[in-house]
């Protein structure tokens, strides 16, 4: 394969440290690189440097002739004054740009639903960010530099990229170089992974998954890796061996050895006794929405809603930008009323909100991090069951990632992580029962979302998270919901079957806002796979599957009741009782996921 780029002997060094030592490394036709490292480790600075945005103390770049190197940064940088038009293809006359396939993809699957000759001032940070996609992707690149692309982006659009990037370039042609904590996107689109540590930078085999595997490896020969961030890896690659959610492959990668590396690695949630646990604290109520809607200024945003939430229950919220998410939160919260239906609330519930604002470090901005802690008690109890233990105050900041220098800092010279993190310790040590994480993934690295779903996988409580993050979301969540059309709906089939409904609907709308940028539309209302008696008997079994699916709901949700009021003591008990509640959800799914096939062929 054909040198694109390289760097030799690359140091970089600001006042107070040294980033990069004599890194040498280079990138080749086909190679789809992910970066990954801890945040001020350089990984925005290594690009930067082989983009030919920053300038390295020592050392050299050099880029094959005649080689096209196209960057997305971070920040924002669309200008206001144009419209969304202009900011995608300039002054290209229309017949040009709708004319190149490539444009016409990118312009359908990231701008579908903006107005094409609207302002780009009016657009909300996730808009703006597709938007600068878009104008990069439209672009004839031979090398793509992306810093942190999957911010601010919702989960299809995340799902787009993905598929747009595998395919972008015929094979083993063209170059890509990615900085992102997006995990999933790391495994679904990288063949090659540069962990930047210590002023180096270590080259790995595959994506995510391989490169855990390669550092569980390395971590185990090495005395020097701290222990707590080798059986952190480990944990993750048993999360990822065993059959991590919407999967279709296995990783090709030494099966035999990440099998050996997680035979004494046990589940990464024990379920049952998390459950048990979570009763004791809320009782047989947590929170239930009774046929409850919202509605603003006359208009329903949220239709009724019939959830029964239950004790231990680890639920994600899907759904795009404005579909409701956060006033579904606000009904489980108590923040928002219904305007028809009712909330009901356990006696024993206590709410805590880890919301995308950073109110809770607000009065403690000068106070140092050690103090900030130590304030609320002396000892903290983290974990469950056998699991609990007792942690000092700077054994939990330890544990999140914060070095001893970190411990005097004051909260306001913290990082965006470091601030995060401490948000979400603080609230977990009010001791809530019920936990909304709204966004929790923003402005954390790798690791770190390790550590905080490794907090997570021992708290007892009832979990709901709301989150862009695929990886997150299904690591830490046993279950998934998505907010269509203001209907809160299951997904037996999670996050795969949320975009596949979300797909679905897309295409049958006739968006007239694309006109030119793309093909003609097929018509919304297409015409039914079945017809005569075929039809008939499809209508009548949809009517039966969703009787049966109205019975199953009530009947799992008297289990709940049940193994609420069940003798906490009784452990057998409690194991069938929920054993069965899960027969009971993998009937429910079964027969939605039949019915969801029914209603495709019907129309």
């Amino acid at each position: 394969m054909a040198h694109l780029l390289g760097a030799e002997a690359l140091h970089l060094e600001f006042p107070t440290k040294v980033v990069f030592d004599r890194v040498s490394l280079g990138i080749d036709e086909g190679d789809r690189i992910g970066v990954v490292g801890r945040n001020g480790d350089g990984k925005s600075s290594l690009l930067a440097m082989l983009a030919g945005r920053l300038e390295p103390d020592g050392g050299r770049v050099t880029v094959r002739g005649g080689i096209r190197v196209g960057v997305l940064d971070q920040a924002d940088t669309l200008d206001d004054t144009l419209t969304v038009h202009q900011a995608v293809v300039g002054d290209r006359p229309d017949h040009e740009w709708a004319g190149d396939p490539r444009a016409r993809d990118v312009i359908a699957g990231l701008l579908g639903d903006l107005p094409w000759d609207g302002p780009v001032a009016g657009l909300s940070g996730g808009q703006r960010r597709r938007v600068s996609l878009a104008t990069l992707l439209v672009g004839d690149h031979d090398v793509l530099f992306l810093d942190e692309p999957t911010n601010h982006l919702d989960v299809e659009a995340i799902s787009w990229l993905a598929e747009h990037i595998k395919g972008r370039w015929p094979a083993n042609q063209g170059g890509l170089l990615v900085v992102t904590h997006d995990r999933w996107f790391l495994d679904e689109v990288c063949n090659t992974t540069w962990e930047v540590h210590d002023r180096i930078v270590e080259p790995f085999e595959g994506g995510y998954a391989a490169y855990i595997l390669q550092r569980v490896e390395r971590d185990r020969q090495s005395a020097v890796i701290e222990q707590r961030r080798q059986n952190l890896a480990r944990k993750e690659l048993a999360w990822l061996r065993r059959g991590a959610p919407a999967r279709t492959s296995k990783p090709k990668f030494r099966i035999d050895a990440a099998n050996v590396l997680i035979a004494d690695v046990p589940e990464i949630r024990d379920a049952t006794e998390l459950r048990s646990l979570a009763v004791s604290r809320l009782g047989k109520d947590v929170v239930d929405l009774l046929d409850a809607a919202v509605a603003y200024d006359g208009r329903e945003v949220l239709h009724p809603v019939e959830w029964r939430i239950a004790p231990g229950e680890r639920t994600g919220i899907l759904g795009v930008n404005g579909a409701g998410k956060s006033t579904l939160l606000g009904l489980v919260s108590g923040d928002v009323e219904p305007t028809s239906g009712r909330v009901k609330r356990g006696k024993t519930v206590k709410v805590a909100t880890l919301t995308q604002r950073l109110d809770e470090l607000e009065e403690h901005l000068n106070d140092p991090v050690r103090v900030v802690i130590s304030r609320l008690r002396t000892t903290y109890t983290f974990g469950a069951g056998s699991k609990a233990q007792e942690l000092t105050p700077g054994q939990l900041l330890e544990s999140m990632g914060f070095q001893s220098a970190q411990l005097s800092t004051p909260v306001k010279d913290l990082s965006g992580g470091q601030k995060r993190r401490l948000q979400l310790l603080l609230i977990l040590l009010e001791q809530p029962n019920v936990l909304i994480l709204d966004e929790p993934t923003n402005d954390l690295d790798t690791d770190m979302l390790a550590a905080i779903e490794d907090l997570l996988d021992s708290w007892p409580g009832t979990l709901l998270v709301v989150s862009h993050d695929r990886y997150f979301i299904e690591r830490v969540t046993d279950q998934q919901y998505a907010i269509l059309d203001g209907h809160l709906r299951h997904l037996p089939g999670g996050v795969d079957e949320y975009l596949r409904l979300r797909a679905r609907a897309l295409s049958e709308r006739d968006d007239t806002r694309r006109g030119a940028a793309a093909d003609a539309a097929a018509p919304a209302s297409a015409s039914p796979s079945l017809s005569g008696a075929d039809l008939r008997a499809a209508q009548k079994e949809v009517s039966a599957l969703e009787r049966r699916l109205e019975k199953l709901e009530s009947q799992i949700g008297a289990a709940r009741i049940a193994l609420a009021e069940h003798d906490q003591a009784d452990y057998v008990g409690l194991g069938a009782e929920m054993a069965r509640i899960g027969d009971l959800e993998k009937e429910r799914d079964d027969v939605e996921e039949r019915w969801f096939e029914l209603t495709e062929q019907i129309g």
